[in-house]
């Protein structure tokens, strides 16, 4: 039976995760920066985090980080999105160090392994790279092999987890790949460990043969090109997802740092792709685009790459009027060019005249500034409103 101070303790962890958020202002320094100052800024809001212990500190911190609702453990090693997982473990139940068979019990994995940094603190106990998962999967899957993609596994885990030689360019050696739903989980806590410890990274270089492998010995880009390709590749391909965003708050609680790639997401292009070019223009157009008084509506785009905003212009005159936008410019705001950030889903047109027809056109776009990406092909969604008296 637990004591009634653990429990206190587990309630409280609970408590704090629950009402964790972005503190107001935590990243203002780091607005306008890219590249390697972006990150230095980072690195300076997110040092000097509240360290636990790894037992049982690590142990008591998954009540809050890695639970599931109902009341499993999150492991990305075994767990199956949208289907039915080989096995669950019941938090606080099957912890283990070792073990010899798949669904035996669970462990503290470092998804950075800990002899890259030759097991020293605080790394070795930082929550925002240290997961439960299946300890079998973790010792004969990852062990400390380099992330990477594997074509011909010589060894695969009960939800389709591999390890063997990799087919990323690059790279031949052995590695293990998790599934496609938590590539981009291993990737952002990848560039949080680059961030975190940019003060110590370039001296990890030569602690492991495995550590070498994708670490450059630099404190930015702090990677190898081929590893940090592949994050970026999984950053994109997985975005943020809710899970992660619980999970972020939850370690807040108890670290008091965040991870800054969870919350701006955007970051990791700031700080390693500033000069990329221009990004992929989204898959799809917003959809139910439709006027309401002087009020557009619309439903977000989905798809493969969804926009950062839109682009809404306006004509007195025809839908042929209204001239597609060209990439790699931002339009100022105007009477007749509204820009609208994703998620927000509707634009005001004010101040028209009575009795005239108006005529929009909402283009999509990602990136800002030189890099924008307008979507222009295809069939451009098209309202018509004419005001009233």
């Amino acid at each position: 039976m637990k004591s009634r101070s653990t429990l206190l303790l587990f309630l409280c962890l609970f408590l704090a995760a629950a009402h964790a958020q972005i503190p107001s202002g935590y990243y203002n320094t780091a607005t306008g920066k890219t590249g390697a100052t972006l990150q230095v800024a980072l690195y300076n809001i997110i040092k000097n985090h509240t360290a636990v212990t790894y037992t049982p500190g690590v142990w008591n911190a998954y009540y809050t980080t890695d639970l599931k609702a109902n009341g499993k453990v999150w492991d990305m090693y075994s767990d199956v999105p949208g289907g039915t997982p080989p096995y669950e473990y019941t938090i606080g139940t099957s912890q283990c160090g070792t073990s010899y068979v798949e669904g035996d019990c669970y462990s503290r994995e470092h998804a950075f392994p800990q002899s890259y940094f030759a097991g020293a603190t605080p790394m070795v106990t930082d929550l925002h790279h240290l997961f439960p998962v299946d300890q079998y999967v973790n010792g004969t899957g990852h062990s400390n092999h380099p992330f990477g993609e594997v074509t011909t596994p010589t060894y695969t885990s009960l939800n389709g987890s591999k390890r063997g030689p990799c087919t990323s360019p690059g790279y031949t050696g052995t590695v293990f790949e998790p599934i496609d739903a938590y590539k981009g989980d291993f990737a952002r806590s990848y560039f949080y460990m680059a961030t975190r410890y940019q003060n110590l990274i370039a001296s990890w270089q030569t602690n492991s043969t495995e550590g070498n492998v994708i670490l450059n010995g630099t404190s930015f880009p702090a990677y190898e090109t081929w590893f940090l390709n592949l994050l970026l590749s999984w950053d994109a391909a997985d975005p943020v997802s809710q899970k992660e965003i619980d999970r972020n708050n939850a370690v807040y609680a108890i670290q008091a740092n965040r991870n800054p790639f969870i919350d701006h997401p955007e970051y990791v292009a700031a700080v390693w792709a500033p000069n990329a070019g221009v990004l992929p223009e989204p898959t799809n157009y917003p959809t139910s685009f439709s006027s309401h008084n002087i009020q557009l509506q619309w439903a977000d785009a989905t798809g493969t790459v969804v926009p950062d905003g839109y682009l809404v212009r306006m004509s007195t005159t025809s839908f042929a009027a209204i001239q597609s936008p060209a990439d790699g410019i931002s339009y100022p705001i105007t009477t007749t060019d509204h820009d609208v950030p994703f998620g927000v889903q509707y634009s005001w047109y004010k101040n028209l005249d009575t009795n005239t027809t108006y005529f929009f056109k909402v283009f999509g776009y990602t990136g800002t500034g030189s890099s924008i990406d307008y979507k222009t092909d295809g069939s451009v969604p098209q309202v018509q409103l004419t005001t009233g008296q």
